[in-house]
């Protein structure tokens, strides 16, 4: 097992059905000590050969607690007090959607979530048994730390916009591009332009070593927004209430609409 004695930030994608969970692992100056694949149990292992560690998880936290159909609530985020709308959402969720940052809503029924949701639930549950404590602006982050991540709003806010497809060869090279210009030592994307010939096109042979998959590519983003939390704190946002979850970002600031 892989040990690190200083501080490493860790992103992890969960996935459904045979799919193998991605995650990555970076130090303070964004050099990636891991990047990998395996199950939960491969993932758990893996996190427990971490002494100082910070892990964010592209899933929620758990399910909808149903604060979207509180009064209180409601008024809080201009909506009518005695409606429904919303309902099915986390507060985090609506926040985002609100904003423009389109993503799934979290069932209130665990059976009823995704696979991948299901997954999320479980690692969330485990590391919070191996100790892991939450992460909420003003508290100083612990050794083991946990914090939840939305990949697709992390690109979103720091674009400034909503990107491009993800599995499209375009909307990977547009995200790793960004981690590139973020100061991650990773492949620049944009060789594959330089690189590309009328034979690759034709042939179907791109030349695309060095380029992650979409996968990868999420727990990247989310091992940058653990690393904010841990060395630049007040460069995140969060979102959502404590008792439900709290999506975390990784800028100071959001804007009122993405296009």
């Amino acid at each position: 097992m892989m040990l690190f004695s200083d501080v490493a930030y860790m992103g992890i994608d969960p996935t459904a059905g045979t799919r193998p969970i991605d995650y990555a692992v970076i130090d303070k100056r964004k050099q990636i000590l891991a990047s990998d694949q395996g199950d939960i149990e491969s993932v758990l292992a893996f996190v427990a050969g971490l002494e100082n560690v910070i892990v964010a998880i592209a899933a929620p936290q758990g399910p909808n607690l149903g604060l979207m159909r509180q009064s209180e609530i409601r008024r809080r985020h201009n909506l009518q007090p005695d409606g429904i709308t919303w309902a099915k959402w986390r507060v985090c969720e609506f926040l985002l959607r609100q904003r423009n940052i389109r993503l799934y809503n979290t069932p209130a029924d665990e059976q009823k979530a995704p696979g991948w949701v299901r997954n999320g639930f479980r690692l969330f549950h485990r590391l919070q048994e191996m100790s892991f404590q939450p992460f909420f602006i003003g508290k100083e982050p612990a050794g083991h730390t946990l914090i939840e991540v939305n990949p697709h709003a992390c690109f979103s806010v720091l674009l400034g916009h909503r990107p491009l497809l993800k599995r499209t060869l375009e909307g990977r090279m547009q995200r790793q591009l960004l981690l590139y210009q973020e100061g991650f030592d990773i492949f620049n994307p944009l060789r594959v332009l330089e690189e590309m010939t009328r034979h690759h096109l034709l042939t179907g042979n791109l030349p695309l070593e060095g380029l992650f998959e979409a996968d990868g590519l999420d727990a990247l983003v989310a091992a940058y927004t653990a690393l904010l939390v841990g060395e630049e704190p007040r460069h995140v946002t969060q979102v959502g209430e404590q008792e439900e979850g709290l999506i975390t970002l990784p800028v100071n600031e959001l804007k009122d609409f993405y296009p």
